[in-house]
């Protein structure tokens, strides 16, 4: 009878051990005290409909590897996972399938809920949360009246980008040329009644927190950009003729004697009071064209600027000329005060409005570098320092000293104050759909906004039918309005009546606050216990992808510190180390007409590559993971043939975790390999029964074994704790394995110690063969090895890998690695894979201690 390695019927006896024991249930109670915490979370996912494929598990995987290694560190450990499951996808994909938005979510939750499962993931899912769930929602809109108490929540008539098909508002990152960039649909700009939440009041807050993270300063960097702090003052220019005067805000008041127009955006309230009959129609047709393009449109070409003269004039206070004022798109009502002074002569932006218009150009900032080559005012902007010339009282002044001195004058002849401004804008919270939370509130009969009684939350979602939710009526009635009187209408406990509101919050509300919930999941209570909030917070790592560096991140952020405020939470900060994985890429094949193959459909020819039926070139290249661009690898097939350990493995071994690498199926035969390998090493495949290699000795009977076995287990620990380097550490016990298969004898200590290592990283194979080597309990419980200094003795050496005679990258590996091991490592290394597709191998040279050549055709 055989007694091979079986990856199916192992990984699926383990999964269902870990839960029948719950082994990674989350201590609570009197088990905390008189143990460190650590509170490691995935963002949580969206659960579309189309199952995970293996783009998805990079992060959780790492993730995992740390919850478990905590774990055995001896720290009580919460590693949970829920769903972030409300939101317009989900709508739009239950009106396509014909069933109602929870049914269809809830599917693809069993589905998503179910892969995890398969690839040994240490959640705790029993505190598992859906975003969706009304006991869920009931919290978030508690939260959501913290904000309205606090006056952080408000309405108002605002610019939005309006899709009539989709009947909702979009953010500007979902528009571009005018069309909601997944259907192509046509969006246009209007003015609608929408919820806001005042993010802006805590501007200051969130820039100068972010000192205190963890964080990629990349990504501290993009939130410091969004936020957009900027010191300068503000100025107002009376108008010519009337009493209104034209506000702007500058971070240049320094180069006021220079300002030659002033434009006002389409939408401010100034271009109908100060157009002239004359300039009516004209301006009217600007503004309307002006309207349904997006912000992102509007500031997006520097170069070509268009706009319109409203026939009124401005006075300038620094010099007293009166300067035209023009309405251009380029200038958005949501940046500042809406209105700009124009300094063509140091202002790009500015430069080529005025060059369009034939508009006048003022050199007042001149350049003290000795550069005679610059190109003069006329023909390009100055925007670097320099002395103040053309500027009356400024002439002379450095930049810096010149806007000192001008922010005086303006406030001693009340002309303008110093001032700091932001780039953030208040957080529109409004979404015309159905499948959202609904608000807590009230509107009564005279328009005045009331909460719900806390009581009487959570306000639940009415059962609207496809047909109902979707039949034609009047524009902009919101699905919720079509719900019938028994829900719209509501009489309060004072006996006032009104309408519930019929807007419904973004998806974002349900996640800006889901690692709070997950410290306490079941209380009916409270949306979380003060005593447990205070143990487990902060996050202590936090895992995601990059896509999420600002909104998700800065919404979070934002709620977080409203809930210390109201001194609901004990940190002002939930995350306080940040990590974002780099995504898995695959090869995608495109024709010349846009057409995508299956990577069975193409074959190589020469240098490139061609449909395998017609010879038809297509061109490959490395992309993100798409349905769309048929470039999916399934993580249910995948498990199927290599196993959901190898498929772990490989995850982390493609590279460092946070960089981009393409997706390899032979090095999933690799990683598929060295499991075998390991399964063999251990177990007599024809008894079952540990190979009789394994002996009960000390572990310094074979001294080589056990200098390795530290080395690996000072590199295992120290890749860990840099998160980045998960995949050196797969690299370390591949080197373990490779000369322990040489040991005439493997002291049983030795191999029980290397299993424990594995287990983070291949739990399944690690449990059966902890198992089988006589040990009662998991090897998840097991304690996590600690090197012995003493014992780390020996070098590393860098070999030079080359494919074809091409240096291709460099390995560190042990002073006495072998030739087989050296090999291996080099094959399985992700950037020479990526140099040998389309290739064959046709031979591996090793020089020991030199050098591999890959030769390759």
């Amino acid at each position: 009878m055989s007694h091979s390695y079986d990856p199916q019927t192992i990984e699926a006896k383990w999964q269902q051990a870990w839960a029948d024991h719950a082994v990674f249930r989350t201590p609570e109670g009197d088990e905390l005290p008189g143990k460190p915490k650590y509170y490691v979370l995935d963002m949580f996912p969206y659960p579309s409909g189309d199952g995970l494929h293996v783009g998805h598990p990079k992060g959780y995987t790492a993730s995992d590897v740390i919850a478990r290694v905590r774990r055995m560190q001896g720290y009580n450990v919460l590693h949970p996972m829920g769903w972030d499951a409300f939101g317009l996808p989900a709508e739009r994909a239950a009106d396509r399938a014909g069933v109602h938005p929870a049914e269809i979510t809830q599917r693809n939750i069993v589905t998503f809920r179910r892969q995890l499962q398969r690839l040994g993931f240490s959640y705790d899912w029993a505190r598992e949360i859906d975003s969706s769930s009304p006991d869920y929602y009931r919290w978030t809109q508690w939260i959501f009246l913290q904000l309205l108490e606090k006056d952080l929540a408000y309405v108002a008539e605002v610019p939005v980008n309006w899709c009539p098909a989709l009947g909702t508002v979009l953010s500007n990152e979902e528009v571009q040329d005018g069309k909601y960039i997944e259907t192509g649909d046509p969006v246009e700009r209007r003015l609608m009644r929408q919820w806001m939440l005042k993010i802006t009041a805590y501007a200051e807050r969130l820039l100068a927190d972010l000192d205190t993270l963890d964080w990629p300063e990349s990504l501290k960097e993009m939130q410091r950009n969004w936020i957009g702090r900027s010191e300068g003052a503000s100025i107002a220019f009376p108008i010519q003729g009337r009493s209104a005067t034209l506000t702007v805000f500058t971070t240049r008041p320094d180069t006021l004697f220079g300002a030659t127009y002033c434009v006002l955006a389409p939408e401010h309230p100034l271009v109908t009071l100060i157009t002239p009959p004359a300039q009516r129609q004209a301006v009217d047709a600007y503004v309307t064209l002006a309207r349904n393009k997006s912000d992102r449109q509007r500031i997006a070409d520097v170069h070509e600027k268009s706009g319109v003269f409203t026939g009124a004039h401005a006075i300038n206070p620094a010099t007293g000329d009166a300067i035209p004022i023009w309405v251009a798109d380029y200038v958005l009502m949501s940046y500042g005060t809406g209105a700009i002074m124009a300094v063509p002569g140091h202002d790009e932006r500015d430069h080529n409005f005025a060059r369009q218009f034939d508009l006048p150009i003022i050199e007042v900032v001149l350049s003290t570098d000795e550069d005679t080559n610059r190109p003069s005012i006329a023909e390009e902007a100055y925007t670097g320092d320099g002395v103040a010339v053309n500027s009356g009282f400024l002439n002379g002044k450095l930049v810096a000293d010149a806007k000192a001195a001008m922010i005086t004058w303006l406030e001693e002849n009340g002309y303008g104050r110093r001032e700091v401004q932001y780039r953030l804008r208040d957080w529109l919270f409004s979404r015309q759909r159905y499948w959202g939370e609904p608000f807590p509130v009230v509107i009564l009969e005279d328009g005045s906004v009331v909460a719900v009684p806390v009581a009487q939350l959570p306000v639940t979602l009415p059962a609207i039918s496809n047909e109902r939710r979707n039949e034609p009526m009047a524009e902009l009635i919101n699905p919720l309005a079509r719900a019938g009187d028994d829900w719209l209408l509501v009489t309060l406990p004072d006996g006032r009546t009104g309408m519930r509101e019929t807007n419904t919050m973004p998806q974002w509300a349900g996640s800006c606050w889901y690692y709070l919930r997950f410290i306490d999941p079941h209380n009916a209570e409270q949306p979380w216990s003060p005593t447990a909030e205070q143990y487990w917070m902060p996050v202590d790592l936090y895992i995601g992808g990059v896509e999420h560096a600002v909104l998700h991140l800065l919404y979070a952020r934002f709620w977080h510190k409203v809930l210390y405020d109201c001194g609901l939470v004990s940190t002002q900060e939930p995350f306080q180390k940040l990590f974002n994985q780099g995504l898995i890429q695959a090869h995608s094949y495109q024709d010349r007409d846009g057409k995508y193959y299956r990577r069975a459909e193409v074959v190589p020819h020469d240098d490139t590559w061609v449909t395998a039926a017609t010879g038809k070139p297509v061109v490959t290249q490395l992309e993100k993971m798409s349905k769309s661009k048929l470039n999916v690898f399934g993580l249910d097939e995948v498990i199927e043939e290599y196993s959901g350990d190898a498929l772990r493995l490989y995850e982390l071994f493609m590279g460092p975790v946070s960089a981009s690498a393409p997706w390899n199926m032979d090095g999933m035969e690799g990683l598929k390999r060295f499991l075998f390998r390991l399964w063999r090493l251990v177990i007599d495949e024809q008894s079952g029964a540990p190979d009789a290699k394994i002996v009960d000795v000390p572990a310094d009977t074979v001294p080589a074994l056990q200098r390795l076995l530290h080395q690996t287990i000072q590199g295992i620990s120290e890749s860990i704790e840099s998160i980045d380097k998960l995949n050196t550490a797969v690299s370390r016990m591949m080197e373990f394995l490779n000369v322990a298969a040489r040991s005439e004898i493997l002291p049983l200590t030795i191999v029980k110690t290397y299993l424990r290592l594995i287990g983070p990283f291949a739990p399944h194979i690690a449990e059966e063969l902890w198992q089988r080597l006589g040990e009662p309990d998991f090897i998840a419980r097991a304690p996590w090895p600690v090197f012995d200094p003493a014992l780390l003795v020996g070098k590393t050496l860098e070999i030079p890998v080359q494919v074809n005679g091409r240096l291709r990258t460099v390995l560190t590996v042990d002073v006495d690695v072998d030739e087989h091991t050296l090999q291996q490592l080099a094959l399985a290394d992700t950037t020479v894979a990526r140099h040998m597709v389309g290739k064959a191998m046709q031979r591996v040279i090793v020089v020991p201690g030199r050098l591999v050549n890959i030769i390759a055709k």
